[in-house]
């Protein structure tokens, strides 16, 4: 069996490998997608294949739709030379539970993948009245246009002096789209991100508009491009919860047992990793603000959570600051101290579950509740289910990266909550500080035996280390007079932790820490 179109006519060797196919006609679909698109997503890679790809499977499926998903992507051309092409935009989807059960699926609701410098086919789906969204999964860095200096990055620089011709940043690419859109006839559309960060949709908005008035400075564009992106263009925000991690060997193995071939993995060389076929947990979430001019998909009917930017916006803190970050953040530095290369690995240690189950509680006393996602049946299944799904081999080295960006959403915003509340002494807090004296001890670079260990990236690593230089394993004291030009920082835990009143806890905790070699799991056991 080979993800191919025509392979997959052959449908009884799928259905003997428990393999399920789609319900319509692909090709068919792909006609009629190519002639009156409705939607474009920006970013190819595996949540957008595994994810939104299978929403628009239900979708197809249940008669709901006659079109699929254009993909474009933006930044690595390699996925649609060699995922794509030879797969016919195919995505076998393998979602795993903790007990190594495998649901696969071929998902063809992908109709096209294209690359961002196709400039005459984009031109020629913006300029389509039928479209009706363009949405992104390209992180959080993809919206960013500036350099650490502040000025423009170089590629964005060359994209304004260009004007709307052949750009290269995916803002500059999605500004492109927008005024042909603009020229041929103001069509309405929605911009969606569905990208895993607070404020999505915003950031979008103003990296574009940003662009788009450079262009309008510059002479490149007409000031009416404006007012059309004002009017006639909405950027709704979405909260999006999946785990998709690289391909797993597994999976592949476990595939090729049941003659599915050539689907071997592949390192990009943009370093993506990558494969014909898609790993991910079953759980899956999208809110969306349901703001489409042009109209839209029946994403309810697929399972997407359509609502108010209010509710996003509550669904996205519930997520980031109670139920979920909060507690991959404190697996992901202890278990790097811990020596443990995998998230559900360290789902196994008691003291670690411990802790994570007890930064869950404490969340909870402050929890945002959107009202249409339970956050208690969300962390519960957090910690029953989805950290410890030994099939989802993520790991706390990933997770690790930039912490510092992170500690201030993830914990400050509880740590305020906790200041704020008339009901709620904030002294009894303990799993919090814990976590962040962990990050502490692992800015250190040195495990729990003694041994140094490689730290993630993080931008503000240099600038930390050096503060905590002078601070050593089997000398607890030498942190004194070290810490508050960490602890008081409001850019890092958007609070000063000595104004809060738990610095002086934080401090207890890094000592303990420090006292010698199995110092973090002695007082990680008297928690």
């Amino acid at each position: 069996m080979k993800l191919t179109l025509d392979v997959i006519k052959e449908k009884q060797q799928w259905e003997r490998a428990n393999i399920r196919l789609p319900e319509y006609d692909v090709r068919t679909v792909r006609k009629r997608t190519a002639e009156n698109p409705e939607w474009v997503h920006f970013g190819a890679g595996n949540i957008f294949r595994g994810f939104i790809g299978s929403i628009a499977q239900k979708l197809l499926n249940s008669g709901l739709s006659d079109t699929g998903i254009i993909a474009v992507e933006t930044f690595d051309f390699d996925i649609i030379d060699k995922i794509y092409e030879p797969h016919d935009s195919l995505t076998l989807n393998v979602m795993m539970d903790r007990n190594s059960n495998l649901d696969m699926e071929v998902l063809g609701g992908v109709t096209e993948g294209i690359k961002a410098n196709n400039y005459a086919r984009l031109s020629e789906i913006a300029k389509k009245s039928s479209l009706k969204m363009i949405s992104y999964t390209i992180t959080e860095k993809g919206y960013n246009i500036y350099a650490p200096n502040g000025d423009f990055m170089d590629i964005v620089k060359t994209d304004i002096e260009s004007g709307p011709k052949e750009p290269k940043h995916a803002m500059s690419v999605t500004a492109y789209m927008l005024y042909e859109r603009f020229k041929a006839g103001k069509y309405p559309l929605a911009v969606v991100s569905m990208d895993n960060c607070s404020h999505n949709g915003e950031k979008l908005q103003k990296s574009v508009m940003i662009i788009a008035e450079e262009w309008i400075n510059n002479k490149k564009a007409e000031s009416e491009f404006l007012d059309y992106l004002k009017e006639s263009v909405t950027f709704p925000w979405s909260m999006i919860d999946k785990i998709t991690p690289r391909p797993s060997d597994r999976v592949k193995n476990e595939l090729n047992k049941i003659d599915v071939e050539g689907i071997e993995p592949v390192v990009t060389s943009k370093n993506t990793y990558i494969a014909p076929f898609v790993n991910a947990e079953i759980p899956q979430y999208l809110v969306v603000e349901d703001s489409f001019p042009n109209g839209r998909p029946k994403l309810q009917e697929a399972g997407v959570y359509m609502t108010t930017r209010e509710t996003v916006n509550k669904s996205e803190t519930m997520k980031v600051t109670t139920c979920l970050n909060p507690l991959h953040t404190a697996l992901a530095v202890f278990g790097c101290l811990l020596r443990y290369d995998a998230i559900w690995e360290e789902m196994q240690d008691s003291e670690l579950c411990r802790l994570v189950s007890m930064i869950a509680e404490e969340g909870m006393k402050v929890v945002i509740n959107p009202e249409i996602i339970n956050p208690q049946e969300f962390v519960k299944e957090v910690i029953t289910e989805r950290l410890p799904n030994p099939n989802i081999p993520d790991a706390p080295q990933r997770i690790a990266t930039d912490t510092s960006q992170k500690v201030g959403i993830r914990y400050g915003e509880t740590i305020k909550a906790y200041m704020k509340s008339d009901s709620l002494d904030i002294s009894e807090l303990k799993a919090i500080p814990m976590a962040i004296a962990g990050w502490l001890r692992y800015l250190m670079g040195v495990d729990d035996n003694g041994n140094e260990f490689e730290r993630s990236s993080d931008p503000r690593l240099d600038e930390l280390s050096e503060k905590l230089a002078g601070v050593e394993l089997g000398n607890p004291n030498s942190t004194d007079g070290k810490l508050r030009a960490i602890l008081s920082d409001k850019s890092i835990f958007g609070v000063d932790l000595y104004e809060a009143g738990i610095a002086e806890k934080i401090e207890s905790n890094l000592k303990s820490m420090l006292t010698g070699t199995g110092a973090i799991r002695n007082t990680l056991k008297n928690i």
